[in-house]
């Protein structure tokens, strides 16, 4: 039998694309989510191998798995038909990452004693690969003196990575910490531990979505920016390994997990925010699409329809450019690398070239609004980065690809200097 496969870390941008991941279930009631978590794997084009306690079978069947994976379930430590192979070897041995969902206290505590006792234990103990625990259990289990220490014992001894749990109702009827962790975040978990981690120790912030300057308690002069492409730079980001802080103005979009976000609404806030976030930042990515100008006097009171007739007149003041005063603030410094967005609707490079210079940036993203599925409130992009040695076009694809591509191109003048 060959030795254990040599694991190379994958592009970012699809990570799980004929990774081989196998998928540990334990026997807790939360064994249900896994069968998304599965299915998650399987769509972002993974190869996904399950194993099952015992105790996992009482709350799930095999058959589940198998149909969302369209292949066997390892549930028998001492199956004639999966030893003939020796079984949980093989599991060990193929896989680029190993995950554990749900992990009880039960699994936890045997694992971290060493113990090799059915299918899944075995898998576990036999890999070299990366593991990936899930914790779930009740409120007191988790916080249980014992179950912290033998979580600790696997990150700390073995390297196990952890994502989770969270916090909520529970099966049990308690509320707090011990929800597994949703399925989306394991599988972004897994995403990240199988990444080139090229953004390893990078201190990145990203300011994202719109700003809205008011008017009056409820009116606000604001823009059609949705965040998304922020969002998706930040989670991108820290796939990579960035430790990245997210400036996110008025925004439907979720900030990503593991990411630090503060939220703002108005240029001044994110003035703010950004001057705090960037002291010891090595790259800023500017994608928030700030008022340029925000009325001169907010009314403290709702404005009336009846109290100003037909005509309403609201005085406009500039906001500060930010990205501007990044660019000046950094002189003739390197650090930290800064990024502009160019939104425009014509003369789309010209314009961009045009910010590259005034604004002091070593990298401009543009696109052109103005084009079907690029810009605003879209899940796609179509970009030109342009920097000093040229423009490069980037093909419409979902934002979330756009983002490692633009990502692709820090990481390059970052090594450039």
């Amino acid at each position: 039998m060959s030795g254990p496969r040599v694991r190379q870390p994958r592009d970012p941008a699809a990570p799980l694309e004929g990774a081989r991941i196998t998928l540990c279930v334990g026997g807790g009631i939360a064994a249900y989510k896994a069968a998304q978590v599965a299915r998650l794997l399987d769509k972002a084009g993974a190869i996904v191998d399950v194993a099952m306690t015992k105790r996992a079978q009482k709350f799930v069947g095999p058959m589940t798995f198998q149909a969302l994976t369209r292949r066997p379930v390892f549930t028998d430590l001492f199956s004639l038909t999966d030893e003939a192979n020796i079984g949980h070897i093989q599991l060990a041995d193929t896989a680029d990452l190993v995950i554990v969902a749900p992990a009880t206290a039960n699994i936890i505590a045997r694992l971290a004693a060493g113990a090799a006792d059915d299918a899944v234990s075995s898998v576990i103990l036999a890999t070299k690969a990366p593991v990936l625990l899930a914790p779930s259990m009740n409120v007191n289990m988790w916080s249980h003196p014992l179950t912290q220490a033998n979580v600790r014992r696997l990150v700390d001894v073995a390297g196990y990575k952890t994502v989770g749990p969270g916090t909520g109702f529970l099966a049990c009827q308690w509320n707090g910490p011990g929800r597994l962790a949703e399925p989306t975040d394991i599988v972004e978990a897994a995403a990240h531990y199988l990444s080139v981690q090229d953004l390893a120790g990078v201190k990145l912030v990203v300011s994202a979505g719109p700003t809205y300057e008011a008017i009056d308690p409820v009116r606000f002069v604001g823009n059609r920016s949705s965040g998304k492409m922020g969002v998706a730079l930040a989670a991108a980001a820290r796939r990579r390994g960035a430790d990245v802080r997210l400036i996110l103005g008025p925004s439907a979009i979720p900030p990503p997990l593991g990411v630090t976000t503060t939220s703002v609404e108005s240029a001044a806030q994110m003035q703010w925010a950004l001057a705090d976030a960037t002291k010891d930042a090595d790259v800023v990515v500017m994608t928030a699409a700030i008022a340029d100008y925000r009325p001169a006097h907010a009314a403290d009171q709702k404005i009336k329809r009846g109290e100003i007739g037909q005509t309403m007149t609201v005085e406009l003041v500039a906001n500060p450019d930010l990205l501007a005063e990044l660019g000046k603030a950094r002189g003739d410094a390197t650090r930290p690398l800064l990024v502009g967005f160019a939104a425009e609707t014509n003369d789309v490079i010209e314009n961009a070239r045009k910010k590259l210079a005034s604004k002091r940036c070593d990298l401009v993203v543009a696109n052109d609004v103005g084009e079907p599925g690029s810009g605003f409130a879209v899940d796609t992009n179509h970009v030109t980065l342009v920097d000093r040695t040229g423009a490069v076009d980037v093909p419409a694809g979902p934002k979330s690809v756009v983002a490692h591509r633009i990502l692709d191109r820090v990481v390059a003048l970052r090594s450039g200097r």
